[in-house]
């Protein structure tokens, strides 16, 4: 019987949080069982949408002695309501502690809804600083496309900050470990790591089945030593940012290869001051990432803004 309340009590919230929603609309999350007790909220692989509600990306809920850990907050108060609402239908315990991996904009800006629930929400300093610095661009973008939705969403920052680069936790009977390895997508990104189930949540340092997006913000150089440093755990299963639950060497495929391949061909470019056209007209065809959703889209700004960050730093 209690199941079955838990359940309806679940999916009136989930009507509250979906006032505006048709019903012929997506679900934004799909569920994955990574291990007993653990799960992968998937997300859409395409961009931030009204229907998705902005959580392109994947979120982690773990089930302790003591309550719920959910991985990332949302990009807005009513995201968050939405991943509390599916984290407590999953364990049936209350979210009682967050941990952002890092500073894009789903990671941590539903911090606020899940702090006036009486949520700790964890971050590293670093990734805190990172966040304080992007909010208000993040803000002005998310306007136009959650409208509404994003109503009721401040820029609200975690309330255990920890200053160090690796930090291990005990939350609930559960070990937890964070780790900076180096600045990725954005300055301030971490890894969340199981050490006992040697599960990896690795936020925007890993993606698989699209391309991932090098911003004016991200370092490739950098992100792809994080990367190494992700795959020296030797992980058996890897949560990534954006697309499916997968192993090692999906994600040597579709991220550790290509940031290579844009270090690689880049840097040297850059050092040769070739300039950013004779990089993007000499890298801007890469058939052996053309797989990759977004690749399209994405692939000759990566280059560019890649060249940019290099030719910078000559």
């Amino acid at each position: 019987m209690n199941t079955l309340i838990r359940r309806f009590a679940t999916a009136l919230a989930l009507a509250a949080v979906l006032p505006h929603a048709t019903a012929g609309e997506p679900a934004p999350l799909q569920v994955h069982a990574v291990k007993p007790g653990i799960f992968a909220l998937v997300g859409e692989i395409g961009g931030r949408t009204y229907a998705n509600h902005g959580l392109n990306a994947n979120f982690g809920v773990i089930d302790t002695a003591d309550g719920t850990l959910l991985i990332d907050s949302g990009a807005s108060a009513q995201g968050a309501r939405l991943l509390e609402a599916e984290a407590t239908r999953l364990t049936g315990k209350p979210v009682r502690w967050v941990i952002n991996t890092g500073v894009q904009d789903h990671r941590w800006l539903g911090n606020g809804h899940f702090r006036s629930r009486g949520a700790e929400v964890i971050a590293l300093s670093r990734t805190v600083e990172s966040q304080q610095k992007n909010a208000l661009a993040q803000l002005d973008s998310l306007r136009p496309v959650l409208k509404e939705r994003l109503d009721g969403t401040e820029a609200v920052t975690a309330s255990r900050v920890l200053a160090g680069t690796h930090e291990t936790l005990d939350l609930g009977g559960r070990r937890i470990e964070i780790h900076y390895f180096a600045d990725a997508h954005f300055p301030g990104d971490v890894v969340v790591w199981l050490p006992q189930e040697r599960i990896a949540f690795t936020g925007d340092h890993v993606y698989v089945d699209r391309m991932l997006g090098i911003l004016p913000q991200s370092n490739a150089e950098t992100w792809l030593e994080a990367f190494e440093a992700i795959k020296a755990l030797d992980p058996t299963v890897i949560v990534p940012g954006h697309g499916s639950v997968t192993d090692v060497a999906k994600a040597q495929s579709d991220t550790g290869d290509y940031l290579a391949f844009i270090v690689s061909g880049v840097k040297a470019l850059a050092e040769d001051m070739a300039g950013v056209d004779a990089a993007v007209t000499q890298l801007g065809d890469a058939p052996q990432f053309a797989r990759l959703a977004n690749y399209d889209e994405l692939h000759r700004g990566n280059v560019s803004r890649a060249y940019l960050r290099f030719e910078a730093a000559q």
